[in-house]
C-alpha cells in the first residue's frame, strides 16, 4: 500500500520540464520508440487494407448473387415476350403460322388462346428494354468505379515505396531493445492481438454466429430470444433507472467538471516519447478531475484528499458520479454531446490495469437498470403483469378530444396504482415500483420521438410510391455518376432499397437502449483494449466491439427475414477507420431521428402552412399544390438520400449498412440548394444537428 502511494506521489509531483542532459541521454530510446511507432502505424495500415479486401470480397459475392437473380428475372421476362410474339403471329396468320412462329421462337406450340394486343407486347418489350438498360448501366458504372479504385490503390502502393531491408532493420532494432522498451511502446502488439481474438474488427454479415444472441446460448435459445425481444422482461434489462434528486445533483457536478476538462486534448496525442509519459499524464488529469469533484461537493473533504491522495476511500462517491453520467446519457442521447466522449475515454483509460493499481480502485461499476433493481428485490413478476402495457403506454393527444386524453391519463394512473399495491412487499415499496414504471415510460417516450418518425417515413413511402411501377415524373430510379449518385437502381429496386434501409433504422432505434448498454460494456471492457490511429478523420481510439456486433447481427437477420430479401451489401463497419469503436457506432445511429424528424415535421405541417393564402399561392405556383410539393420532397430524399454518395469509394460509402446513413447525411448537407428549401424554412426548420448543450 505504501509503495503504491509513493508511486502515485512521484507521478503527481514530477516536473514536466526536462533537463537538456537528460534529453541527450534519451536520444537512443527516442529513436527506437519512433521506429517502433512507425512500425505499428505500418502494421495498422496493413490490417486496414486486409479488412478492405475482406469487405471487397463479401461485396463482390453479394453483387454476383444479385446479378444471378437479375439474370434469371430477365430470362423469365424474355420467355414471356417470346410467348407474346408467338401468339401475335398466330393471330395474324392462323394455326399454321402459329406453329411456325412457335418453332422459330424455340417454344412448344400452345393450344389456341385469346389473341393478345399489340400494345401488351409493346409494353412487355419496353419493360424488358428498360431493365436491360438498367443492368447494362449498372455494370458500366460498377466497372468504371472498380477501375478507378484499383488505380488509386496501385498509386498508393507505389507512393508507399516499402523497403524490405528497412523493415528488417526496424525489426532488429526493436528486438535488440530491452524489455522495458517493449512495455513503453504506446500500443503493443499484444493488445492488438487480444482485440483480434475477441472480435475481428470491422465487418459483420447477416448470419448469426454460434450462440446466437449476445451472452451465448444455443440456437434454440437465440431464436426464442428473438421472438421475445420486445417483451417487458427483455426490454427492462437495458432500461436505466430514472435519476432521483440526489443523482441529479451529482450529474450537475460531473457535467461541470467535464466541461472544463481537456483530458482527451492532452492524452490522445502522438507526441509521447514513451508509454510511461502518457500514463503519467492520464493519472495527473484523472486525479485533477477526481479532486475537483470532491472539492465541489465537500470543501474540507476535498482539501484532505488533495493532501493525502487516498482516492480509494472515496471509491463509492466516484463510482456513483460516473455511473450517473453514463445512465443519464443512455436515457437522453441528445444530452452531454460535448462531455460524454471525455467521460467515456477517461473511464476507458481508468480500466487499464496499471492505472487501477495506482488509484487502488475501479472507477466503473455496472449500470443500474429496471431489471437489476427488480431482480435484487425479488419483484420480477411485475414485468409479466398484464397491466404493464396500460401503466407505461405513451399518450399522444394528436387529434383526440380533450376528454378522451384525460380519460386515458386516468386509466394509466389507475394501472400504476394497482401495480404498486399488487407487487409491493417488505423488500420493495410502492415508491420504488413507481420509479421502475416511470423509467419504462421514459423508454416509451424515447421511442415515440425517435422510432415513430421512421414509421411515418415508411408510411409516406408506401402511400406515395408503388413498388412495381413508377408514376410519370416520379420514378425513384437512380443512375451511378448522375447527380452525385454512386448506385444504379431501377425504380422497383430503389423502392426496396429505401424500404429495407428505413426498416433497419427502425429496428435499431427500437433497440437503441440495448445497443447503448452493450456499447458501454464494450468501451469499458478490460479484455478489449484500444489503440490510437489516424483514421483519416483525426486521431481516434480504434477498439473492437463484440457485444454490439452480435446485437447488430441479430437485428440485421431479423430485418432480412421480415423483408424477404436484401438489396445491396450487408457489411457492417465496426472497429475500423470508418467506425472506430462502439461510441462512434452509437453516435452514428442517434443521428437518424435528427435527419428524419425535420423532414416528417415539414411534410406534416405543409397542409397547415397552406391555410395562409400567401403561402398557399406560393406552393401552388411553385409545385402545383400540397400533394405535388410533398411528392417532390419525398422523391428527392428517397433518391438522393439513398444513392451511395458521401465518399469516393465503396468501402467508406455505398450500399453497406453504414453507407446508407452516410448518403443520408450527404443529402442533409445539400438541403440549402434544394428547390423546396423555402418550404422547410417556413415550417420552422433550423438544421439537422440539434443543440450541443
Amino acid at each position: 500500500m505504501t509503495h503504491t502511494h509513493d508511486q502515485l506521489d512521484a507521478i503527481l509531483n514530477e516536473q514536466e520540464a526536462v533537463q537538456g542532459g537528460q534529453e541527450t541521454a534519451d536520444e537512443a530510446a527516442q529513436r527506437l520508440y519512433e521506429e517502433h511507432s512507425a512500425r505499428l502505424r505500418a502494421e495498422a495500415e496493413a490490417e486496414a487494407n486486409a479488412r478492405k479486401l475482406t469487405v471487397a470480397q463479401e461485396q463482390w459475392s453479394e453483387y454476383l448473387a444479385q446479378k444471378d437473380a437479375d439474370a434469371s428475372a430477365l430470362l423469365t421476362r424474355a420467355e414471356a415476350l417470346q410467348q407474346l410474339v408467338a401468339q401475335l403471329a398466330a393471330a395474324a396468320g392462323g394455326p399454321g403460322a402459329a406453329a411456325a412462329a412457335a418453332a422459330a421462337a424455340g417454344v412448344p406450340a400452345q393450344p389456341p388462346a385469346p389473341a393478345p394486343s399489340v400494345e401488351a407486347a409493346a409494353a412487355e418489350a419496353a419493360k424488358l428494354v428498360e431493365e436491360l438498360g438498367v443492368a447494362a448501366a449498372e455494370a458500366r458504372a460498377s466497372a468504371a468505379q472498380l477501375r478507378a479504385e484499383t488505380d488509386r490503390g496501385k498509386r498508393s502502393s507505389e507512393q508507399a515505396n516499402l523497403s524490405g531491408d528497412g523493415d528488417t532493420e526496424m525489426k532488429r532494432l526493436r528486438e535488440d531493445s530491452s524489455g522495458d522498451m517493449e512495455a513503453e511502446g504506446e500500443e503493443g502488439a499484444d493488445s492488438s492481438m487480444a482485440a483480434t481474438v475477441e472480435q475481428q474488427p470491422g465487418f459483420i454479415g447477416p448470419q448469426l454466429p454460434p450462440g446466437g444472441q449476445p451472452g451465448g446460448g444455443n440456437g434454440a435459445a437465440a431464436a426464442e430470444g428473438m421472438e421475445l425481444h420486445d417483451t417487458f422482461r427483455e426490454r427492462a434489462r437495458y432500461i436505466p433507472l430514472r435519476l432521483d434528486m440526489e443523482e441529479r445533483r451529482l450529474l450537475r457536478l460531473l457535467e461541470a467538471a467535464l466541461s472544463v476538462s481537456e483530458y482527451t486534448d492532452k492524452v490522445d496525442v502522438l507526441s509521447w516519447r514513451k508509454k510511461s509519459g502518457r500514463v503519467h499524464a492520464q493519472i495527473r488529469d484523472m486525479c485533477a478531475i477526481l479532486c475537483g469533484l470532491v472539492v465541489a461537493q465537500d470543501y474540507r473533504r476535498g482539501q484532505q484528499l488533495i493532501t493525502d491522495r487516498n482516492f480509494a476511500d472515496l471509491r463509492t462517491f466516484f463510482q456513483d458520479c460516473f455511473e450517473v453520467g453514463r445512465r443519464h446519457k443512455i436515457m437522453n442521447p441528445e444530452k452531454m454531446r460535448e462531455t460524454y466522449g471525455k467521460l467515456m475515454y477517461l473511464l476507458q483509460d481508468s480500466c487499464d490495469g496499471e492505472i487501477m493499481e495506482l488509484l487502488e480502485f475501479r472507477c466503473v461499476r455496472p449500470l443500474r437498470t429496471v431489471y437489476a433493481l427488480l431482480e435484487e428485490r425479488g419483484a420480477l413478476a411485475l414485468l409479466d403483469d398484464p397491466l404493464m402495457e396500460a401503466a407505461t403506454a405513451e399518450i399522444v393527444a394528436g387529434e383526440l378530444p380533450r376528454h378522451e386524453v384525460q380519460r386515458r391519463i386516468k386509466v394509466k394512473e389507475r394501472a400504476r396504482e394497482q401495480l404498486a399495491r399488487r407487487h409491493r412487499s417488505r423488500a420493495i415499496g410502492e415508491d420504488e415500483i413507481l420509479h421502475c414504471l416511470y423509467s419504462i415510460s421514459d423508454n416509451n417516450s424515447y421511442l415515440l420521438f425517435n422510432r415513430d418518425p421512421i414509421d411515418r417515413m415508411i408510411g409516406y413511402l408506401q402511400s406515395y410510391f408503388q413498388p412495381d411501377h413508377a408514376e410519370p415524373g416520379y420514378s425513384l430510379a437512380i443512375q451511378g455518376g448522375s447527380q452525385g449518385a454512386r448506385l444504379t437502381h431501377s425504380h422497383s429496386r430503389q423502392y426496396a432499397y429505401v424500404l429495407q434501409s428505413l426498416t433497419l433504422w427502425r429496428e435499431i432505434s427500437h433497440e437503441m437502449f440495448k445497443l447503448w448498454y452493450l456499447a458501454d460494456a464494450d468501451l469499458l471492457s478490460e479484455r478489449t483494449r484500444y489503440h490510437l490511429q489516424n483514421t483519416g478523420q483525426g486521431l481516434n481510439r480504434v477498439q473492437a466491439a463484440p457485444l454490439v456486433g452480435r446485437a447488430m447481427q441479430a437485428i440485421l437477420a431479423r430485418c432480412q427475414r421480415r423483408i424477404g430479401g436484401w438489396v445491396g451489401s450487408s457489411v457492417v463497419h465496426l472497429g475500423d477507420h470508418n467506425v472506430p469503436n462502439a461510441l462512434m457506432f452509437i453516435d452514428k445511429y442517434t443521428q437518424v431521428p435528427r435527419i428524419l424528424n425535420p423532414v416528417v415535421l415539414v411534410l406534416d405541417e405543409l397542409p397547415k402552412l397552406c391555410r395562409d393564402p400567401q403561402v398557399a399561392a406560393y406552393v401552388q405556383a411553385t409545385f402545383g399544390g400540397v400533394e405535388p410539393c410533398r411528392k417532390v420532397i419525398l422523391l428527392d430524399f428517397f433518391r438522393h438520400g439513398f444513392d451511395g454518395s458521401g465518399a469516393d469509394n465503396f468501402f467508406d460509402a455505398g450500399s453497406c449498412i453504414d453507407g446508407r446513413l452516410t448518403s443520408a447525411w450527404n443529402w442533409c448537407s445539400k438541403i440549402e440548394k434544394k428547390s423546396y428549401h423555402n418550404i422547410f424554412k417556413l415550417a420552422g426548420f433550423v438544421g439537422f444537428d440539434g443543440d450541443f448543450k
